[in-house]
Order: C-alpha cells, then sequence, then structure tokens
C-alpha cells in the first residue's frame, strides 16, 4: 500500500517466503557434494611422466639390441657358409686342374705298355743280327721311328747295363756269380725300362752280379796221417823221466 509520505515505499510480503530464504542460506555446506577422487597410478604418472618414458626408451633400445645381435649371428654364419663353399670351390677346380694335366700327360700310358713287347722284339732281332745283315738296317730303321713317335708322348727308354742295381729302377731276374766284376752291377739285360716324362712305367729287367762260392780247402794226406820222426818225437815226450 503506498505511503503518503514522500520518499518513502512498502510492500506487503509473505512470512513464509521470508522463512525460506532464510534456510536456503542457512544450509550447512557439509550437504554440497564431495570433489571426485583421483585413482594413485593417475597421481603417480602425472607427477612423473618422464620416468616411465625412460623406461619406455630403455626397452625399445634393449630389444633393438637384442634383435640387433641375431641378425648379426646370422649375417656371421653365412659368411662363413659363403667362405667354406669359395674354399670348396677353388680346391675344385685345382683338383680339376691336376687331374686334366695328369690326363694330358700320363693318359697314354696304357697304350704305350701295350707298344713295348714290340720294342722289346726290335732290340733282341737287332742284338742277334749280324752287322753284315741287309735286314739289319731295315730293323734298325724300323726301331728308331717307333722311338721317335713315343719321345713325342714322353716316353723315353733307358739302359741298366753295366750300372749298379738300383731296386726303384731295375728288376732283377736272378743273379750270376762271377769274378770279372764287383757284387751288385747289372751284367745283362733282358729288357730295358722306359720313362714316360718323370713316371717310371717299366723297370729294366736286368741280371746282377754276385760273390763267386768260396771254395773249401781240403787237407792234403801228409798233413793228415803224422810222420814216423813225428810220431817217435811225441812217444818220447809221452814217456817218464
Amino acid at each position: 500500500m503506498p505511503n503518503d509520505e514522500k520518499g518513502s515505499f512498502s510492500a506487503d510480503i509473505p512470512e513464509a517466503a521470508i522463512a525460506d530464504a532464510l534456510a536456503a542460506v542457512e544450509k550447512p555446506a557439509a550437504e554440497a557434494p564431495p570433489p571426485a577422487e583421483v585413482p594413485v597410478e593417475v597421481e603417480a604418472a602425472a607427477a612423473a611422466p618422464e620416468a616411465s618414458e625412460l623406461e619406455l626408451l630403455r626397452r625399445e633400445l634393449e630389444m633393438s639390441q637384442a634383435h640387433a645381435r641375431k641378425v648379426f649371428e646370422q649375417l656371421r654364419e653365412e659368411h662363413d657358409k659363403l667362405l667354406r663353399v669359395a674354399a670348396d670351390h677353388e680346391n675344385y677346380k685345382k683338383r680339376a686342374a691336376r687331374e686334366r694335366e695328369e690326363v694330358q700327360r700320363y693318359g697314354h700310358e696304357r697304350l704305350v705298355k701295350e707298344i713295348l713287347p714290340a720294342m722289346d722284339a726290335l732290340d733282341r732281332a737287332l742284338s742277334a743280327a749280324s752287322k753284315d745283315d741287309p735286314l739289319a738296317s731295315g730293323v734298325e730303321m724300323t726301331r728308331r721311328l717307333l722311338e721317335e713317335a713315343l719321345s713325342h708322348f714322353g716316353v723315353q727308354g733307358f739302359s741298366a747295363l753295366g750300372q749298379a742295381f738300383d731296386p726303384r729302377l731295375h728288376e732283377a731276374l736272378m743273379t750270376l756269380a762271377t769274378s770279372e766284376v764287383k757284387p751288385g752291377m747289372v751284367v745283362q739285360e733282358q729288357s730295358r725300362g722306359f720313362f714316360i716324362h718323370d713316371r717310371l712305367i717299366r723297370p729294366a729287367a736286368v741280371v746282377v752280379s754276385a760273390s763267386p762260392p768260396v771254395k773249401a780247402s781240403v787237407p792234403s794226406e801228409e798233413a793228415a796221417e803224422p810222420s814216423p820222426e813225428d810220431a817217435g818225437r811225441d812217444k818220447v815226450a809221452g814217456e817218464p823221466s
């Protein structure tokens, strides 16, 4: 209701509204909602972010180092395998080269051995023929041509007659007792020896000298039977004085 006095104002407010306003102001602060709780792990992570990052980097470094060691071991094994393969290949090349050279030098050895008896027959024919035999010159020429053909393949013959017996080059067929030469000398040769390059393919078949047997001395009858004078002296020496 308006007041007649100038500058004054009044209003009618219900008492119930005033009581509700006072109750709302005087409400205890305990009734307010509690603050939300923060987990301990989140607080630790928030408190030390650098420590977790370092641990993660350390684990990644260890894994990288382990992987690098594994790869290094594999590479080393593969390297060793390649080295062994290269060494085996090099040895194979050298062995193949040696075998090829040996085939080139000695591959016809079997054929040469089949031809040598023909050479022996020509040698025996020349040794048995007389000097004025007209066929001897033809045999000599044939022998020389055959020997020259064999020399193109590295085949060379040698004679052991008059030399000291060498078991590495000579094959002794028999011994011959003689006083004309010293023992152990080649006095006869049945067949010559042959080389193919530096390899002996057939030794020389020879007869070797030996010392003649010593004759046993036979005592004479005079030395076996004592003379009468010696018997008398023995008898006197045996009598008592």
